[in-house]
Formats: C-alpha cells, structure tokens, sequence
C-alpha cells in the first residue's frame, strides 16, 4: 500500500480538477457568463411589423426591449400581448449562434389568447388544447435563409424544450418546455 503525503494528494486533486474543467464545452461556460449582449430581430409575418433590439446586456434582462418583444408576439387575432417567457428568447438566441446567422427570425406565431387557440384547435388537429403558446412559452418560427430541415436539427440540437416540424407550413415550432419532438 502506497502512502500519498498531504500536499501531493492536494497536488494531485487540483490536478484532476482543471482535467475535469477542461471536459466542460466552451459553449457552457459561456452561458454562465455575465458579460455580453445578446440581440433578436423579429418580423412578424401576419402584422408586417418588425423589431430588433439587445434585450440582455451584461446579465441583465432590458425590460422595455422585451415588452415591445412582447407587442410584437401578441395574439394579433384579439389584440392581445402577454409577458413572453424569457428563455424562449435565450433559446432564439441560441438557435441563432448555432445556426451562426444574424438573420431576421420570422415569427408565424407567439403568444395565443385562449380564445384564438380554442378556434384554432377546432380548426385543426394539430394545435394542443393546453398550449404553450397560450403561456407565452412557444413560437413558430422560420429563417428564410435556412432551410427548415436545418432549423428544426439545430433546435433540437439545443435541447431547451420542445420541436416541432411543420414542412408543409413552412416552420417549426420551439418552445421552452419539456425536451420532446414531433
């Protein structure tokens, strides 16, 4: 049985320590980071309208960056906007670094007032009845400069909530919920 002494075994864990550290993707100790900017710009193809701003600097959310975020995904149907949940835009934000594009992000559709998605369940058997867009945690999306295919793998890539794909609607659908796909 060999002895290891006192500062050796201290050596030796600091050691393995930055071993260990070095595992962890430079993409995740990037997200701990406090420092930077991160920036949307969205176009909403059913009202034309269009915003762009930094809505996070230096670990900060900016609160009026995000409520005309919060206009422009309204339910354009009944007029009305609710607060969108944050990490949605973290996970815009993500799929943009991923994809590396500084691209408009089309938004075919954000929040949903309960009334509108009712109809729109009746309408179609493709739209839960509970959900997430009517808790402002899911859009549909698309990047004209991106094929479909291509943003549907980099969402699901990210494992930040759910994916859904609609090629013949011409977008896919993200969310900030549980990891799933269809």
């Amino acid at each position: 049985m060999t002895l290891i002494c006192p500062a050796r075994r201290q050596l030796l864990l600091g050691l393995s320590g930055v071993a260990l550290c070095s595992l962890i993707p430079s993409k995740a100790a990037a997200s701990r980071s406090t420092k930077g900017i991160r920036e949307l710009s969205l176009f909403n193809r059913h009202t034309g309208e269009r915003d762009d701003g930094s809505y996070w600097v230096d670990g900060h959310y900016q609160s009026k960056v995000l409520n005309d975020f919060n206009h422009l995904l309204r339910d354009h149907r009944q007029n009305v906007a609710a607060p969108m949940d944050k990490r949605l835009f973290d996970l815009l934000y993500s799929l943009k670094t991923t994809l590396n594009v500084d691209d408009e992000i089309h938004v075919i559709s954000g929040y949903r007032s309960p009334k509108t998605n009712a109809m729109l369940a009746s309408n179609s058997g493709g739209v839960a009845k509970k959900s997430y867009h009517m808790r402002g945690m899911a859009m549909d999306i698309a990047i004209p400069s991106v094929k479909l295919k291509t943003l549907r793998e980099a969402a699901l890539s990210l494992k930040l909530g759910g994916v859904g794909y609609y090629p013949n609607s011409g977008f896919v659908h993200v969310d900030c919920g549980p990891v799933r796909h269809w």
